[in-house]
């Protein structure tokens, strides 16, 4: 970490990078949906998309958690090896599932029992997932690069990854549109598989050149054992399975719903908007991990000064006839499609409000080293969330994707909550017995 004093300027160049590249990240997925748009049958092929991108969200979190658990914990190679022998377990545990549910009858029972999905859309759905869950092999690779990325302070190098993953996208979303054509939620699960080859690829190369110039033990680092990675990673992992339930929980009970197929297309193309306008921000935590010690007053003002941006994109939107041209020319939806995901984005407003300051708890958190707080939070999400659906659903079946965009919300409400009731207890200070990330 520079010792030049902490600055706005300093902190700006840290999150900037790191916006970016989560702005990217959405933008990918606003890619997938608009070519998937332009299908035959539009709300089936994303429809079926969509379902099989929810269980993909089984790996996705806890891989994502990976890159938190490196940039809070690996200093020298010792550490590095550590967490790489976490990171194998981890993986060959998520790929054997992936293919227990892509290739037996586990993968029928769940999507088709679980989910709900009828017996036309099934065999769509497991093609789609039997294509994404190579993602995880590449997330993983990604994630415990741009640990290292983030810690050593060359955060511009997950926005330059993810500028080359975009542009290969939107090639491989061309080539989909304009020769081979859009027939399937396949190729959704093609383009998105690609980039993240691409992404992966240059945060390996960038990362594995830090990782080498690492001192083998640095003086004073308490990280050196695998038991100390897992006792770190595990509350975390324990907090991402609760949280795997809420997407799949979503996509069952928009199943329930009076237009099955419709809500779940406006519920996906209004929820991938919202996370567009989200995404800059979700770094939050990585500020307080890397700055709070040095000046919370500094960071605090920081979060204040950009915690209420998101929530005014998403209104601007939602509420004036800007979401009629965004929708219609910029995700390139129309008629009842455009008017239910117009109608859903409104009903997500509070998620937008919640979350940078969910960010910035969640930061104070690990900063003190509660992470079995988040499972407690996590619990908190789930159980609210999948309450709302039932409730909404049985009163008001007719509302479709709102439904999915309530129950979302207040479930993050419930999530905020649980984290900043233990941060008051906490006297609103972590305690600075674990190092920094």
């Amino acid at each position: 970490m520079s010792e030049e004093p902490l600055s706005w300027k300093r902190l700006l160049t840290f999150f900037v990078p790191l916006g970016l590249s989560a702005s990217l990240v959405t933008f990918s997925h606003v890619i997938i949906n608009r070519t998937l748009a332009s299908a035959v049958s539009p709300e089936t092929v994303i429809a079926s998309y969509a379902i099989a991108s929810s269980l993909l969200s089984i790996t996705e979190r806890p891989s994502t958690l990976l890159r938190q658990t490196c940039s809070a914990l690996v200093r020298d190679k010792i550490s590095f090896r550590s967490l790489t022998f976490v990171t194998y377990v981890f993986l060959v545990c998520v790929m054997l599932i992936g293919f227990l549910i892509a290739y037996t009858p586990i993968g029928h029972a769940i999507f088709g029992f679980v989910f709900g999905v009828d017996r036309e859309l099934l065999p769509k759905v497991l093609t789609v997932y039997s294509v994404l869950m190579f993602v995880s092999v590449f997330s993983v690779i990604r994630n415990i690069y741009q640990g290292i990325i983030i810690t050593n302070n060359r955060t511009k190098w997950l926005t330059i990854g993810m500028i080359i993953r975009l542009a290969g996208m939107y090639l491989m979303s061309l080539y989909f549109l304009h020769i081979y054509g859009v027939n399937s939620g396949v190729v959704g699960a093609v383009i998105f598989v690609g980039g993240m080859v691409i992404e992966a690829s240059v945060s390996f190369f960038e990362g594995r050149n830090i990782a080498r110039n690492m001192p083998l033990k640095k003086a004073g680092h308490p990280i050196e054992t695998r038991g100390d990675i897992f006792r770190f990673y595990k509350p975390l992992l324990y907090s991402a399975l609760v949280a795997m339930f809420i997407g799949p929980a979503l996509n069952i009970m928009l199943g329930k719903t009076e237009g099955v197929a419709l809500a779940i297309s406006a519920f996906a193309v209004a929820g991938s908007l919202m996370q567009l306008m989200l995404s800059f921000f979700l770094y939050i935590h990585q500020i307080v991990l890397n700055y709070y010690r040095i000046d919370p007053v500094l960071v605090r003002k920081f979060a204040l000064a950009i915690g209420f941006i998101p929530v005014s994109l998403v209104a601007a939107i939602a509420y004036t006839p800007l979401g009629y041209w965004v929708f219609g020319h910029v995700m390139n939806v129309e008629g009842v499609l455009l008017e239910e995901s117009l109608r859903t984005l409104r009903a997500f407003i509070l998620y937008p409000l919640v979350m940078p300051w969910l960010d910035y708890g969640n930061g104070l958190i690990l900063l003190g080293g509660q992470t079995k707080v988040m499972l407690r939070s996590q619990l908190a999400n789930a159980i609210c969330t999948i309450a709302a659906l039932f409730l909404l659903v049985a009163l008001f079946p007719h509302w479709n994707g709102i439904v999915g965009a309530l129950a979302q919300s207040l479930g993050l409400l419930a999530e905020a909550s649980i984290i900043f009731l233990v941060l008051r207890r906490m006297g609103r200070e972590p305690k600075l017995d674990r190092p920094a990330g």
